[in-house]
């Protein structure tokens, strides 16, 4: 089961981050000065640059990315094309936009209909 991000939990390791980044202190002394663990701190940095949060200099990205990709359709719609249908090796039924569903329905049985 897939764990869900604690929004509280990243933004506090979000402001420890870049308050870690404008000291300019090693991570140890910050970790020390604040009652964190150096491993807590390296796990946390690792999640908050997956989920693209953090830059590769372990600073806070400057926006967050967000959940939402924007899509918009071409003016022009798609070509429709022929389906081609494959009875058997040796027959192939292709079919053209527009066709009329219960005439292919038909051809089919007939193709398909054992030989006498």
């Amino acid at each position: 089961m897939a764990r869900h991000p604690d929004a509280s939990k990243q933004r506090r390791w979000l402001d420890l981050m870049r308050r870690r980044h404008q000291s300019q202190v090693t991570v140890r002394e910050f970790c020390q000065r604040h009652g964190l663990s150096e491993a807590n701190f390296y796990g946390w940095q690792r999640v908050l640059r997956e989920r693209g949060l953090l830059d590769d200099q372990s600073t806070p990205a400057s926006s967050p990315p967000t959940s939402f990709v924007e899509l918009t359709a071409d003016a022009a719609p798609a070509r429709a094309t022929a389906v081609d249908v494959v009875l058997s090796e040796r027959r192939l039924l292709r079919v053209h936009p527009g066709f009329d569903p219960a005439t292919v329905l038909l051809l089919v049985r007939l193709l398909e209909e054992p030989a006498c």
